[in-house]
């Protein structure tokens, strides 16, 4: 009897040594992983630190786009990139939330549910300057003109689909025994949306919106075939436009040392929007738990 025991124990002092064996080679897996990762985002960020500070003055903040080894800014750049983002939200919010609204509360397994979700899965894995050249197609090519307008339309079908999938996953997490007590108390349908299941899934769905405009602040691809770019200052949306992304992409590949240096400012610039906007939305997610 001693012996089997004898054997059992050893038997289990084996087992446990092999998956602490296993354990181990597991876990230093994953952290030379990490540490592999962080490495090239902190020499990233480093350099796009050290780059972007050498062409950053004031001049970067309120001239416009220079010529060739001339002193120049990127005011219309950040102003055009800002317009266009903002509005492309503004628009692309809207339609996105009341799709997830109508997804989570009113058709959750329907056919035409199934196929909006299909449809908007799609959406959101498909490369970005797919969604440019459907626009070129649409509206570039059908008005003959690069434009603003065109912009925004590219960027909003971006911000859509993120957002009707946070708008949907963060109502479908309010809890259904506030819409029965909602409902008991004889609220309609559209008054517990609004008033309790909007408002209880309100810092997700703001996360979700913030995290589209950090995504679509730092697009160039749709940009290219839609808006194109202005050297010039220009408040009219039925013009070509200049965009951040798409200074930095022509002046990054440029030979022009003074384009360059103002290409790295313009990085750093983005780098410092879409942190501010990923950390707000970190703490709007907190807050919300």
């Amino acid at each position: 009897m001693n012996a089997i025991a004898v054997k059992n124990n050893q038997a289990r002092a084996a087992k446990f040594a092999q998956r602490n064996r296993t354990n181990t080679i597991a876990t230093g897996l994953a952290l030379a992983a990490m540490a592999f990762g962080l490495f090239w985002l902190f020499w990233i960020l480093w350099e796009t630190i050290r780059l972007g500070f050498e062409g950053l003055t004031f001049a970067t903040l309120t001239q416009m786009t220079p010529p060739p080894n001339e002193e120049g800014g990127l005011a219309n750049a950040i102003y055009g990139s800002f317009l266009m983002v903002s509005l492309a939200a503004c628009l692309g919010t809207p339609i996105g939330v009341m799709a997830g609204i109508y997804l989570a509360e009113f058709d959750t397994s329907s056919w035409l549910a199934s196929t909006t979700r299909f449809v908007n899965d799609i959406l959101l894995s498909a490369p970005s300057i797919v969604v440019g050249l459907f626009v070129y197609a649409v509206v570039v090519s059908r008005f003959k003109s690069f434009s603003g307008y065109a912009g925004i339309l590219a960027l909003s079908l971006i911000v859509i689909p993120v957002v009707i999938r946070t708008t949907e996953n963060m109502l479908q997490l309010v809890p259904h025994g506030l819409r029965e007590a909602a409902y008991a108390l004889g609220a309609p349908k559209w008054k517990v949306i609004l008033s309790i299941t909007l408002k209880a899934a309100r810092a997700g769905v703001i996360t979700g919106v913030l995290l589209a405009v950090a995504r679509i602040a730092g697009e160039t691809a749709p940009l290219l075939f839609t808006a194109l770019s202005n050297q010039f200052w220009t408040s009219s949306l039925g013009e070509p436009m200049a965009s951040l992304p798409v200074t930095i992409f022509k002046f990054a590949m440029s030979p022009y040392e003074n384009w360059q240096k103002l290409a790295w400012a313009g990085v750093f610039l983005i780098t410092l929007a879409v942190l501010g906007l990923n950390i707000l939305a970190r703490v709007l997610t907190r807050a919300k738990d």
